[in-house]
């Protein structure tokens, strides 16, 4: 009997910090870490590459890929060729460009105000790290796809139309082969998922999260349309584009959540019905915290 209850205490303390425990305490909110060497080398390296590359393209000494004269626009998807028979709308680009400012500018504000919030220097410090990573791994990713894929533009498209009679018409500018996919939408698209999972990250329950995934989606949406307009860009050169920032840009934070979190993420299940599951099926499950 003395033996039990001196053993008890102990057996109490191991039953209450079992991870599995009802009476754990779940962390209130996620919370990021940043490696300073690692990710200031991530985010010098993606950045070089790419304004490297965008250096190179500016150059002119890359051949652009040229459009044969004999070229069916009927080839092309069905949701790109309305845009080469589409005259350019005046100051698209420009408003295109407005788009992109705007969601660089929050990028950069973003990580003071929530700093000013939480009262921490250090968050400041994190999430301007989120997302300059964000942007530099899209920025470098986005000219390694055009540089591998060297897509004319529409408007390319539209002057080989017009000097199809031409003989020996070549198109010396390369920045008229970088089509796909459209860089102002994935770095839009990219800062605004950063934006978004950061606010659902850190203000889960408030109005903020979803007000910053409306704001994100509408000028991700506005900017994409106007690089279309501006026949700078195919519709899928956009939807790619949108697709591929906003993949990096969930990525990026979401791989830099605590340790606690990193270790209850997500798996899969699968529980046979019988003994011999390829012919009488089960049930899969998908379970884990995000």
């Amino acid at each position: 009997m003395r033996r039990f209850l001196t053993s008890l205490p102990f057996a109490i303390t191991l039953l209450c910090a079992a991870p599995g425990n009802a009476q754990q305490v779940a962390p209130r909110r996620a919370t990021f870490d940043v490696d300073p060497i690692a990710d200031t080398a991530l985010i010098g390296l993606a950045a070089g590459l790419g304004i490297a590359l965008e250096q190179i393209n500016s150059t002119g000494e890359l051949q652009p890929q040229q459009i044969a004269p004999g070229f069916d626009r009927d080839k092309l998807i069905g949701i790109d060729r309305p845009v080469v028979s589409a005259t350019p709308a005046a100051g698209a680009g420009g408003l295109s460009n407005i788009g992109l400012g705007l969601a660089i500018a929050y990028a950069v504000v973003d990580p003071v105000l929530s700093g000013y919030r939480e009262q921490s220097v250090q968050t400041v410090l994190v999430d301007a790290t989120l997302y300059a990573e964000s942007a530099a791994l899209t920025l470098a990713f986005t000219d390694l796809v055009k540089l591998a894929v060297r897509r004319p533009r529409p408007s390319a498209y539209q002057e080989a139309e017009k000097n199809k009679d031409v003989i020996g018409y070549n198109n010396p500018n390369t920045d008229s082969a970088l089509s796909f996919f459209s860089g102002h939408a994935s770095m839009t698209a990219t800062l605004g998922a950063t934006a978004t999972y950061l606010a659902f990250t850190r203000s889960p329950s408030s109005w903020r999260p979803w007000v910053t995934l409306v704001a994100a989606t509408s000028v991700t949406t506005f900017v994409s349309i106007q690089r279309v307009r501006a026949a700078k860009h195919f519709p899928t050169d956009v939807i790619a584009g949108s697709v591929a920032g906003a993949a990096i840009g969930i990525i990026v934070p979401h791989l830099h959540r605590t340790t606690d979190l990193k270790q209850r993420r997500m798996w899969v299940g699968f529980a046979p019905a019988d003994a011999r599951p390829w012919r009488s099926g089960g049930t899969l499950t998908l379970s884990g915290t995000f």
